[in-house]
């Protein structure tokens, strides 16, 4: 088949598009180079959790791979086989030398659908990275991000085992996936969601690794307050967990009748407990005064899975960002699906998902 070739800098230029590049090479066969990985990211080329998804892509597949070293801007990865469910383990500390925090989300976004649509069961540990700045922690992937998955038709459960923070990393994340029965092509059910809803509930929780009691307290008990002088119920655990290194950060979900939206923030050096639980309630009330369906990391998400399911999807979002239409723009170019960005005020949109047969 004819290399497939992307440039790296369309668009937001970061590491979506290799993610979402090395997912539907591997489900689709189709040989890939990309170029320009991360041209428009402070340090260009390929960190260590990006060079973990290569490696992890290409050992579902057995991938022949030219340019997978930190660094690179320039990666061809060629599927020999089709994805092949299993036992796999990814450490993102591997791939550089004294370590990486590197976000171990990322590297699951980038193997569970081949897996999903493999045959066969599959087990999969994660080392690295678990609540780490500019990446979904794994609250978000596994309340939000999967469970709109399992709507679509994927069973698969994600579990914590250590949480994993910056900069030492050395979380653990484990995920058992179904995958299809054998002699059957699965397609995933499409998603409506051109309405979410009234607010049924705010669950979250304030999670602190080697800190005092009172950090996840102080910050739990900040966001009810704040949230439930909005007349909004709410419920927030306050957590106390063991970690390489020190972390902290609250985690929050808003439960619609038809949708769901997540949001986070995470602790910094010298950064009250109650400033951060300010900054999660100030990211979910702007999302909660507009109309849209999902949050605006959600939307870019869910362009991927949406694309190989077996019809139209179609939700809101507000705003629409370069993410979203960048990963439109990279799913375009394996011709697996049209993907409509539709404007309906200054800054909403909604987004239509029609899969080619």
């Amino acid at each position: 088949m004819d290399c497939i070739v992307i440039d790296g800098s369309y668009g937001e230029g970061g590491g979506q598009i290799l993610r979402t590049t090395l997912c539907l090479s591997a489900i689709s066969g189709r040989p890939v180079r990309i170029e320009n990985i991360r041209a428009r990211r402070k340090k260009p080329g390929l960190a260590a959790q990006h060079l973990t998804a290569v490696f992890a892509a290409a050992k579902l597949c057995d991938a022949e791979l030219s340019g997978a070293e930190l660094g690179s801007k320039t990666l061809t990865f060629a599927p020999r086989t089709k994805p092949k469910a299993g036992d796999y383990l990814f450490d993102v500390a591997e791939a550089r030398r004294g370590g990486s925090a590197g976000a171990v989300t990322l590297v699951l976004q980038t193997v569970l659908l081949p897996l999903a649509l493999a045959e066969g069961s599959s087990r999969v540990v994660f080392l690295g990275g678990t609540h780490v700045p500019m990446s979904p922690p794994f609250d978000y992937v596994r309340n939000v991000w999967l469970s709109y998955l399992k709507l679509m038709g994927i069973r698969a459960e994600l579990s914590l085992e250590r949480s994993g923070w910056y900069p030492v990393g050395q979380g653990e994340m484990r995920l058992e996936i179904s995958g299809t029965p054998a002699g059957e092509r699965e397609k995933l059910r499409p998603l409506t969601l051109p309405e979410r809803g009234e607010l049924v509930a705010i669950t979250g929780r304030a999670l602190a690794a080697n800190l005092p009691e009172h950090v996840a307290v102080r910050m739990a008990d900040r966001a009810q307050t704040i949230l439930r002088r909005k007349n909004m119920s709410c419920e927030i655990d306050a957590v106390s967990v063991r970690a390489a290194c020190p972390g902290a950060g609250i985690f929050l979900v808003a439960r619609y009748q038809h949708a769901l939206a997540g949001f986070s923030a995470l602790g910094e050096r010298g950064k009250p407990a109650e400033q951060v639980a300010e900054d999660v309630c100030a990211k979910l009330l702007e999302h909660h005064h507009t109309n849209a369906s999902v949050d605006e990391h959600l939307a870019d998400q869910l362009v991927l899975p949406c694309a190989l399911a077996d019809g139209e999807s179609v939700y809101t979002v507000d705003p629409m960002t370069r993410h979203l239409s960048t990963n439109a723009w990279v799913v375009e170019r394996f011709g697996v699906a049209e993907v409509e960005l539709i404007s309906t005020s200054a800054t909403a949109g909604l987004v239509r998902v029609f899969p080619n047969p």
